[in-house]
C-alpha cells in the first residue's frame, strides 16, 4: 500500500492516491449486487486495483447497463440471490476465490409493515447474503480469502418506515460476527461496512427533500454526503493485507453520523 504525501489533498474525488493500483493483482473477487450504487463502486475499485471481478445484478437491464464502458477486468452476470441453486451454480464457477462482497439489497419504504413485503426484503437482504456466504465458503477457504458484507447505519438504529430493511441490516451485523467466528478455522475473515448517507440513486429522494437533507448534514460531523469511492476505499482496506488481523468488525463509513 502506497503512502499518501502529507501535502496531498484529502479530497474524496481522488481515492486512487490511497492504494497501489496493483494491490489486488491476481485476486479473484465476486461482488453480489455490483451493478449499481455502492456495489458497483466497490466492484470497479477492485478492478482498478488489479483484481479480476465478477459482479452480479438482479435484472438483465441492470447487467447490460453496467457492462457499458466497463473495465476488461470487470465481468457482469445475472443472479437472483433468492435462488439457492443459481447462487451455487455461479459460485461453482470459481474453484478458488479471494474475496466475496455482499451488496445485494432492496428497500420498500412505507410498505414494509406488510408481513409479505417484510419477508421479501429479509429474503434478499439477509437470507440472500447467507446463501452467497455458504456457497462461497469452500472456494474462499482454498485461498484463505475474505468476505465483506454491506451493513448500514440501520444496523445500529431503527427505521419507522423501513422495519424490514432495518431488521435485515441488524441481522447483517450479527451474521457478520457469527460467520467470522465460524469461518475463522478456514482462514476466512468476515467483516462488514456500514455506509452512512452516500450519494447514490437510492438516496436521491432524501437529497431532494430540503428538510431531510438539512437534518442529515446537521448530524453528520463532516457536514457532507459521502461518495461511493469512500466506501470502496474502506472495502479495499478490509480486503488488503493491512487488515489481516481484522475480523468480525462492522466499520461505519459515515462521516461521523453515529458519533453525533
Amino acid at each position: 500500500m502506497a503512502s499518501t504525501s502529507s501535502a496531498a489533498p484529502m479530497n474524496p474525488e481522488y481515492p486512487e492516491t490511497a492504494f497501489r493500483t496493483d494491490l489486488f493483482r491476481g485476486c479473484r473477487a465476486l461482488v453480489v449486487g455490483g451493478t449499481s450504487g455502492i456495489g458497483h463502486g466497490i466492484a470497479a475499485a477492485f478492478a482498478r486495483h488489479g483484481a479480476e471481478v465478477c459482479a452480479t445484478g438482479a435484472t438483465e437491464a441492470e447487467v447490460a447497463a453496467a457492462r457499458e464502458g466497463a473495465s476488461s477486468r470487470l465481468a457482469f452476470r445475472l443472479l437472483d440471490v433468492r435462488d439457492s441453486a443459481a447462487v451455487a451454480a455461479l459460485v461453482d464457477g470459481f474453484p478458488e476465490l479471494d474475496l466475496l462482497v455482499n451488496c445485494a439489497g432492496i428497500i420498500r419504504r412505507n410498505d414494509e409493515h406488510d408481513p409479505a413485503v417484510f419477508a421479501a426484503v429479509i429474503d434478499i437482504n439477509l437470507t440472500g447474503m447467507m446463501r452467497a456466504c455458504a456457497a462461497a465458503r469452500p472456494a474462499l477457504a482454498r485461498r484463505r480469502g475474505c468476505i465483506i458484507n454491506i451493513a448500514s447505519l440501520l444496523t445500529f438504529t431503527g427505521g419507522a418506515l423501513i422495519p424490514a430493511y432495518a431488521a435485515s441490516k441488524g441481522g447483517v451485523g450479527q451474521l457478520t460476527k457469527s460467520l467470522a467466528l465460524a469461518y475463522a478455522a478456514d482462514g476466512i475473515r468476515v467483516n462488514a461496512l456500514a455506509p452512512g448517507y452516500i450519494v447514490t440513486p437510492l438516496t436521491d429522494a432524501l437529497r431532494a427533500d430540503p428538510a431531510r437533507h438539512a437534518a442529515i448534514l446537521a448530524r453528520t460531523a463532516l457536514n457532507r454526503w459521502g461518495t461511493k469511492a469512500e466506501v470502496a476505499d474502506a472495502a479495499l482496506f478490509l480486503a488488503s493485507p493491512a487488515a489481516r488481523y481484522v475480523t468480525g468488525t462492522i466499520l461505519p463509513v459515515d462521516g461521523g453520523y453515529l458519533a453525533s
